[in-house]
Parts: C-alpha cells; sequence; structure tokens
C-alpha cells in the first residue's frame, strides 16, 4: 500500500476522538447525526452536498466516506463528478471575485 499522510483506515477511528473528551464528542455526533437526518433536504442531497464540501475543503477522509455514502443512497458517478465540478466553480470563483479586492487596491495605490 501507498504511504500518504493520510490513513485510510483512521476514518473507521473517528469515534475514537472520545476518548479524550468524551461528553464534547457526545455532542458532537449526536449533532452531525441530526443534521444528516431526513429534514428539509432528503439524505440522498445531505450526502451530495456534504461530497462537494468535501472536495472544497480538501478533507480525503470526507471525500471517501460520502463517496460510499452517496452511492448507497443511489447517487450516480455523472452526478457526483457534477457536484465537484459545483464545488470547483464555487472555489474558483471565490478565488477571484476577490480580484475586485485587489483592483481597489490597486486603483487606491494608483491615485
Amino acid at each position: 500500500m501507498e504511504k500518504t499522510y493520510y490513513n485510510p483506515r483512521d476514518l473507521k477511528k473517528f469515534g475514537d476522538i472520545a476518548e479524550f473528551e468524551p461528553k464534547l464528542a457526545e455532542k458532537f455526533f449526536d449533532w452531525y447525526g441530526a443534521v444528516f437526518e431526513e429534514g428539509a433536504l432528503t439524505a440522498r442531497e445531505k450526502s451530495i452536498i456534504a461530497l462537494a464540501v468535501a472536495h472544497t475543503i480538501q478533507c480525503p477522509y470526507c471525500i471517501d466516506a460520502y463517496t460510499e455514502d452517496s452511492m448507497s443512497k443511489g447517487v450516480t458517478e455523472a452526478q457526483m463528478m457534477e457536484a465537484v465540478h459545483v464545488a470547483g466553480a464555487i472555489r474558483g470563483g471565490a478565488s477571484m471575485v476577490h480580484g475586485v479586492q485587489m483592483m481597489n487596491k490597486a486603483k487606491k495605490l494608483s491615485m
């Protein structure tokens, strides 16, 4: 197996964070579980959102988990890739729109 900074086996140890602070971990996992329950959005929609966000924040554990979760909820490979493209467009757009800040500063300095 190729060595990486992130160990894929660590994803299965996520619950172990309770070892050092059980009360806060319990609160986190209760909240986390509630977030992904059916509500105004379906569990399937939430999984696709989570997959896109995982790519935006570049969390390999989340990418693995929500690729698997999305597929288990019937999301196709094309739908997952489209979600990744949406995440990329938002991330790229966020960088580009900050160009306005640079332009404002450059114009002010040029006066």
